[in-house]
């Protein structure tokens, strides 16, 4: 499989497990009769501070992952995804999940730090990714003459 698009299913994948976390914990809650089945209003803080924590961190990853997707699909779309481009993909998916971890683990200063260092990453990966796109698919040429 082509490591860029395998970075993509892993994301995929990670967004996944993070929304498991939120189901399972919405689940247990309303089962044990603590919250009603209405009780997670949405774009409001509810629940627990960790509750609130997975929320926001399966928020996150939901909120990246078209950027990610278009870069990527692009990226394979006019053969730019080379090995470097397959290994900014890959440092894009674990600093989503180095992060994502973090949003789960701690509200601390120290951990939203560290999580926006991890999301200043990705960011900065993916516009090298996008960058690499426009280059290796000759976009420039149009504009420049």
């Amino acid at each position: 499989m082509n490591l860029t698009i395998l970075s993509l299913l892993i994301f995929g994948l990670w967004t996944l497990v993070l929304a498991a976390i939120v189901i399972i914990w919405r689940i247990y809650k309303v089962m044990r009769g603590e919250v009603p089945a209405d009780g997670f209003p949405s774009g409001q803080p509810h629940g627990s501070d960790a509750y609130w924590r997975a929320n926001r961190a399966h928020m996150n990853a939901l909120e990246n992952m078209p950027v990610f997707a278009a870069v990527t699909l692009s990226g394979v779309a006019v053969h730019a995804a080379d090995l470097s481009f397959a290994t900014l993909a890959m440092i894009t998916v674990l600093a989503r999940i180095v992060q994502s971890s973090v949003h789960l683990w701690s509200g601390s200063v120290k951990a939203i730090n560290l999580r926006f260092t991890a999301y200043i990453v990705q960011i900065i990966c993916m516009g090298w990714m996008a960058v690499d796109v426009i280059i290796k698919a000759g976009l420039l040429k149009g504009i420049t003459g």
